[in-house]
């Protein structure tokens, strides 16, 4: 079903279902109903995990109750009193409404209507908050982002609470609090409300959730659909430079399910804001079957909602750490309270996955409602399956037609790279197109800076986005992938990127011991074509296996390249005569390179570059093909940064000057380790004796690694015909290649092969 025909079945559905009054639903019957609080009662103390959780939510509540309530005067950016104080009471009050339910103690009722009542007595003559710095300023936060989590989970307390509460309370907290709260958000702040962004998504929840609270069934339309003339001129900007409104765009709940989603589940901001969106999808989600079932909210676009939570589990480490794409902080985890909602609810509105169940024993924390009790119950029955990742292409876009993510794994999580070949991602988004990040059992080998922000900690910047994250952390050189004539990608212009996407050439990982990915991007540079692939080969003589990596550039002009690979660990030796400079000073003046320190430069002493470092007690090495005039480059990130926000990373660049088409080779070898208990250093030199280009051309291109032990390898790519019936020929030296297929990968002449 197309996009158009799929809004408009749901539309006609939703008018259906927002034709029903609401007012007569039971109470809880938001994310609590009726008959799961009933079998909840029935089944405590006997379901280990669930029990746990309660018992940490009271322990929670009851301290905040013996603190008392405090709803201070708005003033401070995240991090700062007030914002953290209304954080926690919204945090607190959700858990108390649920404690009610469970547990029939009415202490905790009496806390969540004191609060609502509290709120309800400053809100109506509550200012705009004080602080400037937002595109749509809230009135409890510095921003209408916040404003919306207060009421996503304020939702939930009121419907806990609402039969015991009598009904003129019920008519002055809706009359001056929930109803004038969620015009704010929504027709107050259109510019925040009707986009599709993750903030519109948390501001989409919040109205329809209260609305479903309250039966009223114009916030809940405004919520699904957006709001229809928001008086908004197109191409108008947030804070990120993302745009806020966009011609033809829709608006509203399934807007945003739709468009940012592609149909592999991959959301376009990345991992990082997937993780803090899914709460509110999927909340409000689950708020809508419960209330709503009639709108098939878990079946829309072939269930995205519930692949999302796989997806999102795929994009994280061994030890559970999101890949930090585009804007997103590092140590970011599955172990968030966001994840721990989505599992639980993805397991059981999706089909009851006993691997979902591994996922979360890990978690060791369960939501407090059915889904969480489901979760809880199947794994003391011991239902779970183990949750095992594998090598995985994402497609990114609404129609999984905007490039993509590739994740090659070998064994699991021995060793994970990543590759982003996507769209923009937003106002989020970097200029890093056909850039990698590498990892070994969760230690970053080569890493992806993430954003420069320290969330929710005042001293910096107010807990916001520092400055250094657009002048750093989105430029190109920031990523492990080619710049040319030291401009970023798009020259950093969001308005160029975001109408740009890379293009998935092929990607094949039916052999785990060859899995191979190629992408283009023929946009980032006018008048350049890049081309990377990428190929992670387990082969006999090597202990782990190794990454080799070509990257073709293909250019009607002659250029700068250089080419980062930002590694992490120590560096122990490097094959050049390293020139240092007496005072270190900034590369250049723009584009992410004022923010670099050269640190030493050389030229290679042979026709390929060595680069060893040790990181995590292991041993890497980077081997690189290398021209005469290349030179290599060690730099270290600080340099214009008065107020310490950057970290001080390292990285090793193999510049090429006054080139147009040309190829980097490299093979990024893991291998060995260090205890530095007894000592010893294993297996601490590479494998790779040669890595060489052996042919380039418009139509093919070869490339041959040469082990220590003699073994040849070569991996011969077709540069023009990529489709898996395409039959190919090529010669070199005295042999002759066939196969059918992008790409040709063969382990010495007579030997063991793997054509493709």
């Amino acid at each position: 079903m197309d996009m158009l025909r799929r809004a408009t079945v749901f539309m006609m559905l939703a008018g259906l279902a927002l034709a029903t009054d609401a007012r007569s639903a039971a109470h809880p019957g938001l994310i609590l109903t009726r008959s799961g609080v009933e079998q909840i009662r029935a089944g405590l103390g006997q379901v280990p995990l669930f029990d746990a959780a309660l018992a940490s939510a009271r322990d929670e509540v009851d301290a905040e109750i013996s603190l008392g309530i405090d709803t201070p005067l708005p003033k401070d950016f995240s991090g700062g009193y007030t914002h953290e104080r209304h954080k926690r009471n919204f945090f607190a009050m959700q858990k108390a409404g649920v404690l009610f339910q469970l547990l029939e103690d009415e202490k905790y009722a009496v806390y969540v209507g004191d609060m609502l009542f509290q709120y309800e007595a400053m809100y109506k003559d509550l200012p705009l908050h004080p602080q400037t710095r937002s595109y749509a300023r809230g009135k409890l936060f510095w921003q209408c982002l916040n404003d919306a989590n207060w009421l996503v989970y304020a939702s939930q307390a009121y419907d806990a609470i609402y039969d015991w509460l009598a009904e003129d309370e019920r008519a002055r907290l809706e009359e001056n609090l929930f109803r004038p709260f969620a015009d704010f958000l929504s027709v107050g702040n259109p510019q925040f409300f009707n986009r599709v962004h993750n903030h519109s998504t948390w501001g989409n929840a919040a109205v329809g959730m209260i609305g479903l609270v309250m039966g009223d069934d114009e916030l809940v339309q405004r919520a699904l659909y957006g709001i229809e003339d928001d008086g908004l001129a197109a191409g108008v900007k947030d804070d990120d430079g993302g745009y806020i409104k966009v011609e033809g765009q829709g608006a509203g709940f399934f807007a945003n399910l739709e468009e940012p989603f592609s149909p592999d589940g991959y959301y376009t901001e990345g991992p990082y804001y997937q993780r803090y969106a899914m709460y509110p999808f999927l909340i409000f989600a689950q708020g809508l079957h419960n209330v709503k079932p009639e709108l098939g909210v878990f079946d829309y676009k072939d269930g995205v909602l519930l692949k999302a939570v796989n997806t999102l589990l795929t994009l994280s480490d061994a030890d559970g750490e999101f890949f930090p794409l585009n804007d997103a902080q590092k140590g970011m985890s599955i172990y968030s309270r966001e994840l721990v909602t989505a599992v639980d609810i993805a397991y059981h509105f999706g089909g009851r996955d006993p691997r979902l169940l591994d996922v979360a024993a890990q978690q060791q924390r369960v939501s407090l409602d059915e889904a969480g009790f489901s979760v809880a119950r199947g794994i003391r029955d011991g239902l779970a399956q183990p949750f095992e990742k594998t090598s995985v292409n994402l497609a990114d876009g609404s129609d999984g037609r905007e490039g993509g993510v590739a994740i090659l794994r070998y064994g699991n999580e021995d060793l994970a790279l990543v590759f982003k070949y996507a769209a923009q991602g937003l106002s989020h988004g970097h200029y890093d197109k056909l850039s990698i990040s590498l990892y070994e059992q969760g230690s970053e080998v080569l890493q992806d800076y993430g954003l420069a922000r320290f969330v929710n900690i005042e001293q910096k910047g107010g807990g916001n986005y520092l400055p250094e994250n657009a002048s750093w952390a989105k430029q190109t050189i920031a990523h492990n992938t080619v710049t040319q004539n030291m401009t970023s990608h798009f020259s950093g212009l969001y308005d160029i990127g975001s109408q740009h996407h890379s293009e998935l050439a092929f990607y094949d990982d039916a052999n785990e011991n060859v899995q191979v990915v190629s992408a283009t991007e023929s946009n980032a540079y006018p008048g350049t074509e890049m081309r990377r692939t990428l190929a992670m080969i387990k082969a006999p003589n090597f202990e782990k296996p190794f990454v080799l990596d070509v990257f073709r550039l293909s250019s009607d002009s002659t250029n700068r390249y250089e080419l980062p690979f930002w590694y992490m660990g120590q560096v122990l030796q490097v094959n050049a005569s390293l020139a240092h400079p007496q005072a270190l000073q900034p590369i250049a003046g723009e584009y992410g390179y004022q923010h670099l320190f050269l640190e030493a430069s050389g030229t290679p002493s042979s026709d390929n570059a060595r680069f060893q470092w040790m990181g995590g007690g292991k041993f890497y090495t980077l081997t690189t093909a290398t021209l005469p005039g290349d030179e290599l480059r060690l730099v270290r990130l600080g340099a214009n940064d008065p107020d310490f926000n950057l970290r001080r990373d390292a990285a090793f660049v193999v510049r090429r000057d006054d080139a147009g088409d040309t190829v980097f080779a490299s093979v990024i070898e893991p291998h060995g380790s260090y205890d530095p208990v007894t000592e010893v250093a294993a297996n601490s030199s590479s494998n790779v004796a040669k890595i060489a280009v052996v042919h380039d051309d418009e139509r093919y291109t070869a490339v041959a690694l040469t082990d220590r032990q003699g073994r040849e390898h070569v991996l011969i790519l077709s540069n023009q015909d990529t489709t898996a019936a395409q039959a190919h020929r090529l010669r070199l030296g005295e042999t002759q290649y066939e196969w059918t297929g992008p790409y040709y990968y063969a382990e010495s002449p007579g030997g063991s092969s793997s054509p493709r």
